[in-house]
Parts: structure tokens; C-alpha cells; sequence
């Protein structure tokens, strides 16, 4: 089963992050470089997270158009892999992470869905793919994760990037 449309409605406000916390994640977030070994290890460290919390989830890393890390845990579906893409696009055509792009449509009194203009088939603003910064370069690619509740989706990739890049 599939949860990342889920989640958003019976959160309580003071949990659910502002778009300043937003914001601030991705400006501190950011990589000095990333290659392909990194995402090898950033998509392993994800995997062994998501295994010690037994989440039910697939793992996508792109790069510059290229997929160079995915893994689909026990109770993970083809669905998780059809949501990966859509948020990945979002992340792709704003530079910024699917839940922040999602929670500034939500900010403005509306939805992504209603206002972007955007084939909800192709795109989903819900909380779950991260952009990959480098120093220097911008956004060069995503790390998306798809089958918890979005912004716990959303919290697993940051708490994963916090861990990875404290260590570097």
C-alpha cells in the first residue's frame, strides 16, 4: 500500500514544517560534490535506515537525467516507483524540494494541482524527492523516497542527507 497523498490532512499545524524550514533545509543541505560513488552510499545509507525502521519504501537517486542508485524494500509496490517520477519532476522543474514546492502552492490559499498547470500524472508536489546541491553547480539531481506518508517521506530524506553530510 501506497501513503504518500496521505498524511497531510489530520497533521497537526506545529508539526507539519513551514516553508522558512523548508527553505532552510535546502540551504543547508548542500553537497561540495556528488558522484557516483556518493550516491551508492547516500542510496546504502538510506536502505539501512529505512530497514532498522522496517518503512515499506522504494529509494530512487538521479543525476543529470541518469538513475545511479534505486531500491525497493518489503512493502514497497510499482505504485512507490510511479510516484518517485512524479515527485523527481517536480524537483526537476522548480530546483527545490517536491514538499516545499507543494506546502508554497498551500501557502498562497491554493494547490499544486489546481494552480500549476501541470498534468498531475506527470508531476506530484508531495513531500518525498530532494534536490542533490552542489556548491558551484546547483541543483544536479534528486534523492526521492516514496511510501510513507508525505512528509514523513519528506523528514526520511533530510534526516538520511543530515546524517550523510555531517559525516563527510
Amino acid at each position: 500500500m501506497t501513503h504518500d497523498g496521505g498524511g497531510a490532512p489530520g497533521l497537526r499545524p506545529e508539526i507539519t514544517p513551514t516553508v522558512a524550514e523548508l527553505e532552510a533545509q535546502e540551504a543547508r543541505l548542500v553537497f561540495d560534490r556528488f558522484t557516483h560513488e556518493d550516491a551508492w552510499a547516500l542510496g546504502s545509507l538510506l536502505v539501512e535506515l529505512a530497514r532498522e525502521r522496517r518503512a515499506p519504501v522504494a529509494i530512487d537517486i538521479h543525476r543529470s537525467g541518469q538513475q545511479l542508485f534505486h531500491a525497493a524494500l518489503p512493502g514497497s509496490a510499482p505504485d512507490n516507483d510511479a510516484w518517485i517520477a512524479r515527485k523527481r519532476r517536480v524537483v526537476e522543474r522548480y530546483q527545490s524540494a517536491s514538499y516545499l514546492v507543494g506546502s508554497r502552492f498551500r501557502e498562497k490559499g491554493t494547490t499544486f494541482e489546481e494552480s500549476s498547470r501541470l498534468d498531475p500524472d506527470r508531476y506530484a508536489a508531495h513531500g518525498g524527492s530532494f534536490p542533490i546541491t552542489v556548491t558551484g553547480a546547483g541543483v544536479v539531481g534528486a534523492v526521492t523516497v516514496s511510501g510513507l506518508p508525505q512528509v514523513e517521506d519528506h523528514r526520511f530524506v533530510v534526516a538520511a542527507l543530515e546524517e550523510f553530510l555531517g559525516g563527510r
